[in-house]
Order: structure tokens, then sequence, then C-alpha cells
């Protein structure tokens, strides 16, 4: 098995800051959508059914812009599969301002979100291919904090967002505005990522262990879905997925409806999920380096699940808060080391990464909906139930996610011994 080359500390250093921009602008154009939701449902006259639908489509987008994402690295190559990508979601970004404002119609905003998801949903493979290649060069555990500073673009994205809203500034505005900064960004980034036959660039030196010719590099692309390890890295991503997605959807309603608070306590216990999150994953990864995926994972999902039986049979309020903090934590790495360990082979990389992040997306957009269906006949927090039980499973296929014997990942004694 072939490893990647090293690369001068200069190029590294550029080519890392480019992952962690293009993470950064996936982060914020999410957030600007969420953001102006209210000034778009308010300027098209349209009712939350209508919204839903738009969400549906988005999400419906983004589930094929990662399986595609595989195919688009096999034909294209890194560099400007994640510029199209991106340049994909700026002017989606772009197109839901112009169907609010410039030209109201449901159907343009529509079409924007559908572009939105497209590209989202390519590049976030894309980028966390990179992300991981970058561990491979540095042999140290950082997808998480690449991760971390997507959480930091929505910040950002939600504040600006805030701001614009305060401000009165329309959405057309504020969109045009974001999305020249995603094209900006894209222009500076990609010029700063290296070709590489590891990440099936075509402009990259010959590799003699790689694939030759697109068409057999999207064989491999496809092969992914033939592998028992993707669908048990699929599960990890699964638990995780249903963890963090239902928290953002139901954590806040929790609070309220399940424990008798206001309003405010439930933005305030999504907010303690969130930064709790946010902190493991910038702090994570030493502990990685140091312990390993899978005693990580499985200790985390330990935590994850004591954190929500917490925080469903707490008898006050602070040990909720206490409760939605382990369960933030506990869910923070597992779909970032997740997606470490599908890059683990550097040939086969974008196809195991794509596989795994779409069964772990899949959870992440169709479970809300569905634990919302199960509350309406046994109750909010009976309902995350459910979930505890899907983290659970996710602890038990952690084991998935020790390093391939051979692979990249497995080339330090230093790190074979602690894995």
């Amino acid at each position: 098995m072939s490893t990647p080359s090293p690369i001068a500390d200069t190029s590294l250093r550029r080519w890392r800051l480019a992952i962690f921009a293009i993470f950064t602008a996936s982060g914020l154009s999410i957030a600007t959508w969420a953001s102006r939701v209210p000034a778009i449902k308010d300027a098209l006259g349209i009712d939350n059914i209508q919204v839903g639908l738009m969400l549906l489509m988005a999400g419906i987008a983004s589930i094929a812009g990662l399986s595609l994402s595989s195919v688009i690295l096999a034909r294209f190559g890194a560099r400007r599969g994640m510029l199209g990508a991106m340049l994909t979601f700026g002017a989606g970004v772009a197109t839901i301002g112009i169907g609010t404002d410039l030209v109201p119609s449901y159907a343009v905003v529509v079409l924007g979100l559908v572009l939105f998801g497209l590209g989202n949903g390519a590049v976030d493979v894309m980028m966390n291919v990179e992300g991981a290649a970058i561990e491979k060069q540095v042999q140290k555990t950082i997808l998480p904090l690449f991760h971390a500073f997507f959480s930091f673009g929505t910040v950002i994205g939600a504040g600006i967002g805030a701001l614009a809203a305060a401000t009165g500034t329309g959405v057309l505005a504020h969109t045009l505005a974001i999305a020249a900064v995603i094209g900006a960004i894209a222009l500076v980034s990609i010029a700063q990522v290296p070709p590489r036959a590891a990440t099936m660039d075509p402009d990259a030196p010959d590799d003699p262990a790689a694939p030759q010719g697109w068409r057999a590099r999207l064989h491999v692309a496809l092969s992914a879905w033939r592998e028992p390890r993707t669908y048990a890295l699929g599960l990890v991503m699964l638990g995780m997925s249903f963890a963090e997605g239902g928290a953002n959807d139901w954590l806040a309603l929790g609070v309220v409806e399940g424990h008798g608070g206001e309003e405010a306590l439930g933005a305030v216990g999504l907010a303690v999920f969130s930064v709790s999150m946010t902190v493991v994953r910038l702090f994570g990864g030493p502990l990685v380096d140091r312990f390993g995926r899978v005693a990580v994972l499985r200790v985390l999902a330990l935590t994850s699940a004591l954190g929500l039986l917490l925080f469903i049979l707490a008898p006050t309020v602070p040990l909720v808060f206490v409760g939605a903090a382990l369960w933030g934590a506990g869910t923070s790495l597992g779909f970032p080391l997740g997606m470490s360990a599908a890059a683990d082979d550097p040939a086969r990389a974008a196809a195991r990464v794509s596989a795994a992040a779409t069964i772990g997306y899949v959870a992440f957009l169709c479970g809300p909906p569905i634990l919302g269906l199960i509350s309406e006949h046994v109750g909010l927090l009976n309902t995350l139930y459910v979930v505890v039980a899907l983290i659970v499973v996710s602890g038990f296929a952690s084991g998935a996610a020790r390093p391939l014997a051979g692979s990249a990942a497995d080339t330090s004694p230093r790190r074979r011994r602690r894995r």
C-alpha cells in the first residue's frame, strides 16, 4: 500500500488553512439560509408545510450530492470537484435571495435550495477526504478540529443573519454578499490544495498503486458499497447523527414541554449542547492520538447515552443542562472519526467516505422527522429513548474505526500501539 508523499511545511500549512476555510464556508452557507427562513417565509407568504417541502428538497439534493461526490472525484479530481461544488452552493445561496426579493418565486427559492444542497453535500465528502489526507501527513488526529471550524462557520453565519435581520437588510443583499464571500474563499482556497493521486486528482503524478483511468477509479468508488466495514462505520455515524440531529431539532422543545422550562431555557439548553460539542471537537484530537479511535468512540458513546438518559429523567432543570452537556460532548466526535476511519486507505478514501457519510446524513436528515412522528404517540422525552438505543448501537460498532492494517493510518508504530 502506497502512502502520500511528504509535503513541504509551507505547502502543508497553506493546504490545512485552505481546508479550514472550506469547512467554515460550508457552515457559513448553511447558517445564512437558516437565519433568514422567517424573512423568506414572510416575503413569499408561505406556510410551514411549504417551508417543510423546501427543506425536504434541500435534504434530497444533499444526499444526491453525497452520493455523486465519489463519481465527481473520480472524473474531475479533488481540486476541480471542490471548486465546482463550492461555486454550486454559493450560486444556490444567491438564487435563494433572488427568489425572495428580486423575482419573488417559491420555485426559484426551491431551485436555490437544490443547488445549495447539491453543492454542500458534494463538498462535504471532498473536504473530509482532504482533511483525512492532511491527518496522514501530520500524523495527528485533526479532523475533529476541521469540524469545529464548520461549527464556527455556522456561528458566524447566524450572527451575520441576526444582524441583517435586526438592521432590516434584505435577503437579496445578504445572500449576494455571502455568495461573493463563498466564491472568494473557493478561488483562494482551491489554489492551495495540492494535486494528489490519493484523492484521484488527474493532475497528480502517476501512482502505480492507484487505479488507472477514471472509469477504473469510478469502479473503485462504487465498490465501497459492497464492503461490510462501510456499513459498520455507517452505523457509528448513524447513531451519532441521530443524536446530533435530534438535539438540534428537539432538545429545546424537550426542555420546554418535557421539563416545564421557559422558552429561553430551551434555547440555553441547546446552546449548552452546542458549546459542549464544539469544545470537544476543538480539543479531542490529542485524546484520539493518545488512546485511539475505538476507545474514544466507545467512551463518548457511553457519555452521550448517559447524558441523554440524564436529560430525559432529570428531576431539576440544572441536571437537564448537565445531561445536555454530556449529550453534546459524547456526540461530538462520532461523525468526524467515522469520516477519518473511512479514509484510512487513500486510494479508496473518496468512495468509502461518500458511502459512510451518506448513511450518516440520511439519519441526520430523516431522523428528526421520524422522532417527531413517534413523539405524537408516546411523548417527546419517551421518544428520545430511541436515540439512546441508536447511540448504544454506535458504541458497539465502533470497532470498525480501527485503522486498516497496512494503511497510511497504520504506518506509525506509536499509533499502532495506541490503537
